[in-house]
């Protein structure tokens, strides 16, 4: 995940590292776990908390060992890059158009990239016009996936599927037809999560 704050990398690091304890663990982590995860010294770990709370990150209660707290949310982004074809495949521009905040939703890994859903290929497979797609970058998938994939030089998001020893990329609407793959055919991404733009 790129750094968009004002922190170095590694108080970026121990950041990610205390949000995740809270988020998914719903309990700070002790000054000794941060360390011993990332093989620091309590004294160097001390250097990066007070750091944070310099910059409004968090806020620490003294004399408690899992005093951690966040003082700012929305404290991870993920970036927008474009708009992706859930219909004809459209022309592929990896344009940067903002980034979404989904710290209250779960926590972004590397390679994640938000997409913005065009088209109603996929209605049936509850992706609609206008909703974001979570995509994690990969060049790999299973038949049954929801993926994002490259045709020459347009992008459409589609199901990965396989008969009769071939590959095709499945709408869910019975308006398109599946489209075969062949060799101009690549996988961009993996579809992880659709989230609804209501408007």
């Amino acid at each position: 995940m790129k750094n968009n704050t004002n922190l170095t990398d590694k108080q970026f690091q121990v950041l990610r590292f205390i949000y995740k304890s809270i988020r998914e663990d719903n309990l700070p982590p002790t000054i000794r776990e941060i360390a011993n995860n990332f093989k620091l010294s309590i004294g160097a770990i001390q250097d990066h908390i007070k750091a944070l709370v310099h910059k409004k990150f968090i806020s620490v209660t003294k004399n408690t060992s899992r005093g951690i707290r966040l003082v700012r949310e929305n404290l991870f982004k993920i970036p927008v890059l474009g708009r992706v074809q859930a219909g004809m495949p459209i022309y592929a521009v990896e344009d940067l158009e903002g980034y979404l905040d989904f710290d209250e939703m779960i926590f972004p890994e590397e390679g994640v990239f938000a997409l913005k859903v065009k088209g109603d290929s996929m209605i049936g497979a509850g992706i609609l016009p206008d909703d974001f797609i979570l995509m994690k970058k990969q060049e790999f998938a299973q038949p049954g996936d929801i993926i994002v994939a490259l045709i020459g030089e347009d992008v459409t998001v589609k199901t990965l599927n396989k008969r009769n020893n071939n590959y095709f990329l499945d709408p869910a609407n019975p308006a398109y037809q599946p489209i075969p793959v062949t060799g101009e055919v690549s996988i961009v991404g993996k579809v992880t999560k659709v989230l609804r733009n209501y408007k």
